[in-house]
């Protein structure tokens, strides 16, 4: 058997306010209850399960493959929202998106600090 990602915990000060915002700008189904957690379940079986961090929230990255279409729809609610955006990690081209592998590529960051990136072609492919 291969080895296949299941599900990562994400760290938040609110997990309700930082799932939803999760689920919002990606547009996927609202998260549901699972214990201690909210999960959201994303396209390819992986899901994201949101806690409330017992101290400070640890900022991680999480990338997101998605289709040309749908780069378009995350990026419309990212501008729609206001948020600050970048076409590089280290947030050093801001209001750009990058082109990296002939797809196109950006980066924000949610309400806890983590840097979000949404891509449309897996980096060396």
């Amino acid at each position: 058997m291969t080895a296949q990602l299941n599900h990562t915990i994400v760290e938040s000060r609110d997990k309700r306010e930082a799932a939803t915002f999760f689920a919002e700008i990606l547009g996927l189904p609202d998260p549901q209850s699972y214990g201690p957690f909210l999960v959201l379940e994303t396209g390819n079986d992986v899901s994201l399960d949101f806690v409330d961090a017992q101290g400070p929230v640890h900022p991680q990255h999480y990338a997101f493959l998605v289709s040309d279409d749908e780069f378009d729809e995350v990026f419309g609610r990212i501008k729609e929202r206001g948020l600050a955006y970048w076409a590089d990690p280290f947030h050093r081209r801001p209001d750009d998106i990058n082109h990296n592998d002939g797809g196109r590529g950006v980066y924000w960051t949610d309400p806890n600090g983590h840097n979000l990136e949404i891509i449309t072609r897996p980096y060396g492919g």
